[in-house]
């Protein structure tokens, strides 16, 4: 502001003003402790930016060593599963008064005799089909040829001939590599079988001796891991019975509608593709596709085209039905995963290690989703190696050995656990009892 006099007034005392040309900004003046600031952040950083690349380096690590032991541990991960199906037998004759290894054998065989039966029962419906089966095959492929011939695709029979001798020189100019495929495809069907019967094996002995390895695993961590190992035990047996029941009940709605399709059609060995379907439901994705194809292709050779393209309609819907409305909505409930996350762990599986993997996903995510509730649980302080009855086990024992006890938890050391979240949102979570 001018003064009277016309000479500008001067600035206020303590004040400062700005050189003639110079630019001003609308950013904040930088505070005193911005630098130290700084330098906290990056430090908290770069601390974690370390803990992050440790733990990347031991799952890789630690997926290394499980990669070089997967032929060792592939049967010990089968046999908990047989021993998931067989334990509750077992167990019924071992309350009743039989011998533990009496009981695992007799339950083990009677397994065995089930299985044998079941081919034996197939087996002789499918040799005695066999020869009619292969005088209709040329019929079914006159009828394709048929088919090709009239619109829409209006081929002429020395088109389709061409069409049948090239795809015969195709295979007669790869015999070698077909060869090396079949030779290689023997080996894994060997290698298969191997492990199945190490895979029994196991499982027996996981049936004798099966109450005894929580207390040994909790004799070797100590009294105060004791608690939380035999607890997580339990959660994971129940995790791995839930999910085999599960894959039962899943493989025989896919039987009993893909079977009741082929019956009403009137296609023979009903049966036999029945109980193909069945098993294959327990191979995801490979399984289900394979068990299909037999279903058209029987279909194809016996009942004609047209109830063929019924059967693929049939398989098609109960494979959707299966894949996208019951698998993720059952196991997704009974194992606490949400639908997502089981078709993530399905597709990683079958990436990384094939058939198994895709068949062993499912239960790994639920036994990583289990550790992982569990460790949350006890950082929140909910006690969660508390029985809903208010007992934990604990250690006890001397120099001459150890057990496993149940101690009743103090009233106010008990702290309710809240249920798992439903894996439907809407499904309302109920409090836990008591």
């Amino acid at each position: 502001m001018a003064s009277s006099s016309g000479t500008p007034a001067a600035p206020p005392s303590g004040s400062t003003t700005a050189e003639p040309g110079s630019v001003g900004t609308r950013a904040p003046a930088p505070s005193p402790d911005r630098m130290a600031r700084m330098q906290s952040a990056s430090r908290r950083a770069a601390i974690a930016s370390a803990q992050l690349l440790l733990i990347v380096a031991a799952i890789v690590v630690i997926g290394y060593v499980l990669g070089k032991l997967w032929v060792v541990l592939l049967p010990v991960v089968l046999g908990l599963l047989f021993s998931t199906v067989l334990w509750p037998a077992v167990r019924f004759l071992r309350r009743h008064g039989w011998p533990p290894a009496l009981a695992a054998a007799v339950v083990l065989l009677v397994f065995l005799g089930l299985i044998g039966g079941i081919i034996a029962i197939i087996a002789p419906q499918v040799v005695g089909q066999a020869e009619e089966l292969a005088t209709q095959f040329s019929g079914g492929l006159q009828e394709v040829q048929s088919w090709l011939s009239g619109p829409p695709f209006n081929l002429g029979e020395d088109q389709i001939g061409n069409a049948i001798d090239s795809l015969i020189n195709r295979v007669q100019e790869n015999a070698t590599s077909i060869a090396g495929y079949a030779a290689t495809t023997a080996a894994t069907i060997g290698n298969v079988l191997i492990n199945v019967v190490l895979a029994l094996v196991l499982a027996f002995f996981y049936l004798k001796d099966g109450p005894r390895f929580t207390p040994w695993l909790a004799a070797q961590t100590g009294p105060r891991a004791a608690p939380h190992v035999a607890a997580l035990a339990g959660k994971f047996w129940q995790t791995l019975s839930e999910f085999i029941r599960q894959q039962a009940f899943v493989g025989f709605i896919d039987a009993f509608f893909i079977g009741l399709g082929l019956l009403l059609l009137g296609v023979p060995l009903v049966l036999p593709l029945a109980v193909l379907t069945f098993f294959g439901a327990f191979v995801p994705i490979i399984g289900a596709v394979v068990a299909g194809a037999f279903a058209v292709l029987i279909a194809l050779v016996t009942v004609g085209f047209t109830k063929a393209i019924i059967v693929l309609v049939i398989v098609l819907l109960v494979q959707q039905l299966e894949g996208n409305v019951l698998q993720p909505i059952i196991q997704g409930r009974g194992l606490n995963l949400h639908a997502a996350v089981v078709i993530l762990a399905v597709t990683a599986g079958s990436s990384l290690a094939g058939i198994i993997g895709a068949f062993l996903s499912v239960p790994v995510a639920a036994l990583i989703a289990v550790a992982y509730r569990y460790g949350r649980d006890q950082l929140d302080g909910l006690a969660p190696e508390v029985a809903a009855d208010g007992t934990r086990h604990q250690l006890t024992g001397d120099a001459t050995g150890s057990q496993l006890v149940k101690e009743t938890v103090p009233e106010e050391e008990r702290v309710d656990t809240p249920p798992d979240p439903p894996a439907d949102p809407d499904e309302p979570v109920h409090p836990p009892a008591g």
